[in-house]
Formats: structure tokens, sequence, C-alpha cells
């Protein structure tokens, strides 16, 4: 398929998991995407993957409000305009009510919530008329108690929020504005996913996916879809991605 030929891409947490799995599948599907990530080296090693001509690698801080409206400059400038914002950066943690800290809740909020939000406010000013898209990625811990989780949770929660908003907001101009909310995926930030050790676990184990855990591809694939014309009367909603954990 070449449901991206001709398009520009600005797509965040581009340097590994279900960022990099994305930027293969929409740079194999035409697109010309500018990929930000803090992690350099991660950022080389998709560029690599990819090869030349298709991805931009760009280092910068999504939490940066000056990193994230230079990154947005640099993308326009780069790809000669833009077309989709997907916002793929975050971060987890796993920590019990009794034990939050005023700097956790700062670090997630700042990741998952302020980034995605600035991406939007700096992106949505150049996204085309009719057929702009943003796709943010929440997280199923937003509409569903997972233990542990409150502040990774909230922050997500505050994605679909504004996903909501600005899916109205920016209606008048035809742009799109979803999100997708991945469960259980196997990628190098769950895999550092731990808990306190006498957390109960039982919960966990009564939402375990139904189809097995996800890859990065299976989210990479939904964003596919979802920025493609195919998603063209997708708007305002998010798309649960979770193998069937919480039905």
């Amino acid at each position: 398929m070449n449901r991206f030929e001709g398009k520009a891409v600005l797509l965040t947490g581009a340097a590994s998991g279900m960022g990099r799995a994305t930027a293969r599948r929409l740079t194999a599907e035409g697109a010309a995407v500018f990929g930000v990530d803090r992690d350099e080296a991660g950022l080389e090693q998709t560029a690599g993957e990819i090869g030349s001509g298709r991805f931009v690698p760009h280092v910068a801080d999504v939490s940066d409000e000056q990193a994230v409206i230079a990154a947005v400059a640099a993308a326009r400038e780069q790809l000669g305009g833009l077309d989709v914002l997907a916002n793929v950066a975050g971060i987890q943690r796993t920590t019990p009510l009794a034990t939050l800290t005023v700097a956790e809740l700062q670090e997630l909020f700042a990741v998952n919530t302020i980034g995605t939000a600035l991406f939007c406010r700096e992106a949505a000013l150049h996204l085309p008329d009719h057929t702009g898209v943003i796709v943010n990625i929440a997280s199923s811990a937003a509409t569903h108690g997972h233990p542990y989780m409150a502040a990774y949770a909230a922050s997500k929660g505050a994605v679909l929020a504004l996903t909501q908003t600005l899916a109205a907001e920016l209606a008048p101009r035809g742009i799109r504005v979803l999100a997708i909310s991945p469960g259980g995926v196997r990628t190098p930030l769950t895999a550092k996913v731990t808990f306190p050790e006498d957390a109960d676990r039982s919960y966990y184990g009564r939402v375990l996916p139904l189809l097995g855990f996800g890859e990065p591809e299976d989210v990479a694939a939904a964003i596919a879809f979802a920025a493609s014309a195919d998603g063209r009367y997708w708007t305002g909603s998010e798309l649960r991605l979770d193998g069937g954990s919480h039905i």
C-alpha cells in the first residue's frame, strides 16, 4: 500500500518500540517521517533500519517547550510541510499511592500530557485543512483502573480529554484528532516496568489479553489506518487496542 505517498509525518518517540515500528510502517507506505526523540542512539538505529531519504532524525525533549517549537519548525523545513502528527513519545511508572511524589507526577505529566499538547499546539497551525490528522497515544490505563499506575493513568486520561477537545476545536478546519489506547504491548518501555515487592498482582492476572500480548507493529498498523484516508470518518474518540483485556 502507498497510502502515505507524498505525505509528511511528524512522529515523536521514534527511537524505539511503538514509535520505531510506526516509522517503519509509514515510510514503507510512502511517507517522509521526521522522527523526534531524546534518545539519539535509538534514533540513529531507527534511521539505519529505514535507510536515508525517508526518515529524518531529530533529537529533542518533548517536554521542553522551546525544543518542541524548534522541532516543528525543523520538520516543516526538512519535509516541506506537515500532513500528520503522531504523538507516540511517553514514559511509564508504577508507584503505590502512599509513596507517590510530586516529582513523579510532574515527570509523567510533562512527557505524556504536556509534550503531547505542545506538539498539537505547534503542529496544528500548519496541518492542511480537510486532510490534516493528529494521532495521540493514550493507554487502556486511562479508562480502566490499573493498580499502582495512578500518575501514569491520570496523564494518559488527560491525553484522551485533550484529544476529544481538539477534535471539536479543529473540526471547522476538517482536521481529525483521535487517540489509540494500547494495552499490553511488548516494548522496551513496558519491559522496564516493575511493581512493589508486596504488590497484589491478582488484578493483572484477571485482565491478561485474550489474544496475547501485542507487538509494536500492531500499534503501528492502527496508527497507519487512523492517519490515512481509510480512517476519514473517525475523529474525537479512542481505539482501545488491548487484545481483549477489558472486555
